[in-house]
C-alpha cells in the first residue's frame, strides 16, 4: 500500500498533538481516505508527557494540494473525537526535505527476521536480520504501516516451513515485500503497480537493497501486464491494496496462484474483512491465519482443496 506522496507536491501541512491511540487512528484514517499521491501522514512520539498519562505524539500529514479544512476535521472526528479534531492546525510546508526529516523520527520497525530501516539506522542491524533498507526521498510504504508489516510477519512464518519458488507482488509500492522476498529467496521476483512513480520507486529501493537483479516493477493493473501473467502459477501472492480492489481483483488474483500456494492480502481495516472474505471464499480459499496491527488486518488465503 501506498502511504506517502512525492515530496516536491507536498505544499500543505497539518500538525496534530493527541495521544498515541488518537495518533494512529488518525494517521492511519488519513492514508485511508486519499489517494496516494494527494497524502500523506505519520504519527510519532515526543518526548513531551501526555496530560492523560504516557507521552505526547504528533501526527503529522501532508497534502499535494490545499485540503478542505471542515472535510479533514470531520475524518479527524471520526478517527478520534470532536475535541482532537479542533486541535489540528494547518500550513504551509517549510521549503525543506520534509520526507527526509520525517523517516529520520522513525524507528526501525522489526517483522519477525525482517529489519525495515532507513539509511540513519544501518547500524542497527545484525547479522542475523535481513535489512530491508528505505531510502529517505521515497515515501512510498515504509513498512512503519500496520498492513505491510503483517504481511512481513505472514511471510516470516510461511517460509520457515516451505521455501516459495515463484512470488508475486500485486500493488507493489516501494516494493518492500517483494525486496524482502528477494533478499531471503535470491531468485527472481514478479512485481507491478498502477502508479508509473509507485514503479520507479521499487526499482530504485531494489538496487538500493542489493536486490535490482531480482526485481524489476512493471506498470500493472493486477495481473493484467503479460509480465506478470507470464510468471504464473505462484506459490506466493502479495496484495498489500485496500478493501475494495481486493474484493474486484479475488478472480484475477485466485487463477495465479498454485493450487498449493498462499495469497497474503492486507490493506484492510477490521471492518472490511468479512467482505475480503467472502470474495476470496467465493474463489474457492479459506482464511489460514490473521494477523491484526493498529487497526488493519493482514490474511493468509489458501485454496480449499
Amino acid at each position: 500500500m501506498l502511504e506517502g506522496l512525492p515530496p516536491n507536491n507536498a505544499a500543505h501541512r497539518l500538525t496534530l498533538v493527541t495521544d498515541e491511540r488518537r495518533a494512529r487512528a488518525v494517521a492511519d484514517l488519513i492514508v485511508e481516505s486519499f489517494e496516494p499521491a494527494e497524502a500523506a501522514s505519520a504519527a510519532f512520539e515526543t518526548e513531551d508527557a501526555w496530560p492523560g498519562g504516557g507521552k505526547a505524539w504528533l501526527v503529522e500529514a501532508y497534502f499535494g494540494v490545499t485540503p478542505d479544512e471542515d472535510d479533514i476535521r470531520a475524518l479527524i472526528a471520526v478517527a478520534a473525537d470532536e475535541e482532537t479534531a479542533a486541535a489540528a492546525t494547518f500550513g504551509l510546508t517549510e521549503k525543506q526535505d520534509w520526507v527526509a526529516n520525517a523517516l529520520a523520527g522513525l524507528t526501525p520497525v522489526r517483522a519477525g527476521r525482517f529489519l525495515v530501516h532507513g539509511s540513519h539506522d544501518r547500524a542497527k542491524v545484525h547479522s542475523n536480520d535481513i535489512g530491508i533498507e528505505i531510502e529517505a526521498g521515497l515515501a512510498f510504504g515504509t513498512g512503519h504501516h500496520g498492513t505491510t508489516r503483517g504481511c512481513l510477519m505472514h511471510f516470516d512464518r510461511l517460509i520457515k516451513r516451505r521455501r516459495p519458488e515463484r512470488v508475486l507482488d500485486v500493488g507493489c509500492g516501494a516494493g518492500v515485500l517483494a525486496i524482502a522476498a528477494a533478499k531471503i529467496l535470491r531468485r527472481k521476483i514478479w512485481l507491478g503497480d498502477i502508479d508509473p512513480v509507485a514503479v520507479a520507486v521499487a526499482n530504485a529501493n531494489a538496487r538500493l537493497n542489493g536486490v535490482g537483479e531480482y526485481c524489476k516493477a512493471v506498470v500493472s493493473r493486477g495481473v493484467e501486464s503479460r509480465s506478470l501473467s507470464e510468471g504464473a502459477p505462484y506459490d506466493v501472492v502479495f496484495a498489500n491494496i485496500l478493501a475494495k480492489p481486493l474484493r474486484l481483483l479475488a478472480p484475477s488474483l485466485a487463477a495465479v496462484t498454485a493450487p498449493d500456494g498462499d495469497s497474503i492480502v492486507s490493506g484492510l481495516l477490521l471492518a472490511d474483512v468479512p467482505g475480503v472474505l467472502a470474495g476470496w471464499r467465493a474463489q474457492g480459499f479459506y482464511l489460514a491465519e490473521r494477523i491484526d496491527l493498529e487497526g488493519w488486518a493482514s490474511l493468509r488465503l489458501r485454496r480449499a482443496l
